[in-house]
């Protein structure tokens, strides 16, 4: 019986980079609409609304990324 194994040291990685990369993408994101509304006076409704739109952003990237990386990495390993 050939079976699919996972292959658990690149399984463990993909979920790391993954991780790495949301805190980042939505650490920056943040971080701009905070400092963009800041500068330019917006206010903290606008601030909040700026943050909103740049962690959709961060997060259609993340998606994006994930798709990506899934599809160069393998991770089962035929039996």
């Amino acid at each position: 019986m050939a079976g699919r194994h996972t292959n658990w040291r690149t399984l463990i990685m993909v979920v790391s980079l993954g991780i790495l990369i949301a805190v980042e993408l939505f650490g920056v994101a943040l971080a701009s609409g905070w400092a963009l509304a800041g500068l330019f006076e917006l206010g903290h409704i606008v601030g909040y609304a700026l943050m909103a739109l740049f962690s959709v952003a961060a997060g259609y990237a993340m998606v994006n990324l994930m798709r990506r990386v899934l599809k160069v990495e393998r991770l089962t390993e035929g039996g």
